[in-house]
This record gives structure tokens, C-alpha cells and sequence, in this order.
């Protein structure tokens, strides 16, 4: 197989697996892919799944592969806050919430990790579109504020609700409170409900 031909047909989707490649080629010989990768002529994000080189300097791509890592899955936490503006601080992994079993992978473009929650939980996040038709699944601010709170049971003091250093003025003009009240119904746990009661009281909400 012609690596150029190759990435003719394979580079528009950004990143294919190896089914993909078996459907349009199915005698293709998959030793060209751990070829292709050892040269530097391909990306692997995890077993079977891969990209192209260009794609680590295209903006958001690797948030992108995010969904495409592990699925079902969406981006929140620290990276969604990150996103929105939300925390001054760029986030050195791309975090995201599944209901699968929480997972870790590295490559070329990030690590990724992969936080569990249960089935019910798996709502508040919307398609975001980039470069053209591209759509990743990131969390609302208000349901990557409360994933956070969720999972991370140690923000239970004003003091490290006020070490999050929370853009003040997003939360005071944009952040959608009925929704995080709404949001916050759903899941139905009291001490999420007190945690969040010390960040409304943190920032003055």
C-alpha cells in the first residue's frame, strides 16, 4: 500500500480506525500501520485508533479525539472549565466523564483521562463545532462545575473553593443558575448540595 494514497483517503477523517481501514481495503496489511507509526507518519492515539501528524498543530483536534479515545464519553472538569474561561490555569491533561471504568491514555497530542460516573449522570453537555462540521461533546459550564464538585469531594472549604479562582465575572453574568439548580436536582446527593452551597457562598452568588 502507497502511504500517499493512504492518506488521501484517510486524512479528512482526522483520525480512523482500523476497521475503517479494512472496510476500504480489506486485504490491506496492517504491518504498514506499525511501519507508517514508527517513522513518524502516523500518530497512534491508542490501539487501533490513529491520526496524522499535522493534526497535533491544528487547534482543538485533541480535544476532539477526546470522544473518539474512549466513548461514550464528554469533556468536563478541569479542561471544560479551562475551555469556557472559567479557570486562569491551561489544564495539562484533557479530562472527561464516562460510564465506563476510569482510564488513562497517553500519546503524542495529550493524556487523557477518563473519569466514571454512573449512567443517570451522563447528561448536561451539548455539541460544540469547530473547523467547519467538527463536533466534540463538552459539558455546560454549570454541569463541568458540579462533575468537579462530584468527583473531587476535597473542594468542602471556603478556602479551597476560593483557591479554584473562579472567573468572578463569568460567574456573576454568565454562569446559568436555574440550570445548575436544575442540574444539581438530578443528581440527587446532599453533600454535592453542600459543596455547592460553600461555592455560592465563596464567591457571592
Amino acid at each position: 500500500m502507497n502511504y500517499l494514497a493512504f492518506k488521501e483517503k484517510m486524512f479528512d477523517l482526522a483520525c480512523f480506525n482500523t476497521d475503517q481501514v479494512y472496510a476500504w481495503q480489506p486485504g490491506f496489511d496492517r504491518n504498514n500501520l506499525h511501519r507508517w507509526t514508527s517513522k513518524g507518519m502516523l500518530i497512534r492515539l491508542k490501539q487501533g485508533l490513529y491520526t496524522f501528524p499535522e493534526y497535533r498543530e491544528k487547534p482543538d483536534f485533541a480535544l476532539y479525539f477526546a470522544n473518539r479515545i474512549y466513548k461514550p464519553s464528554y469533556i468536563s472538569l478541569h479542561t471544560a472549565l479551562s475551555f469556557f474561561g472559567i479557570i486562569p490555569e491551561a489544564v495539562a491533561q484533557i479530562t472527561s466523564i464516562s460510564p465506563l471504568k476510569t482510564a488513562f491514555f497517553s500519546n503524542e497530542l495529550a493524556q487523557y483521562t477518563y473519569k466514571s460516573i454512573k449512567s443517570g449522570l451522563m447528561f448536561g453537555y451539548q455539541n460544540s463545532t469547530f473547523a467547519g462540521d467538527r463536533v466534540m461533546k463538552m459539558a455546560t459550564p454549570e454541569k463541568a462545575l458540579l462533575d468537579l464538585l462530584y468527583l473531587y469531594p476535597e473542594y468542602d472549604t471556603t478556602q479551597q473553593m476560593a483557591d479554584l479562582r473562579l472567573d468572578e465575572d463569568f460567574l456573576h453574568n454568565d454562569l446559568n443558575l436555574a440550570l445548575i439548580n436544575e442540574y444539581l436536582l438530578r443528581f440527587n446527593n446532599k453533600a454535592l448540595s453542600r459543596r455547592l452551597q460553600i461555592l455560592f457562598k465563596t464567591y457571592d452568588l
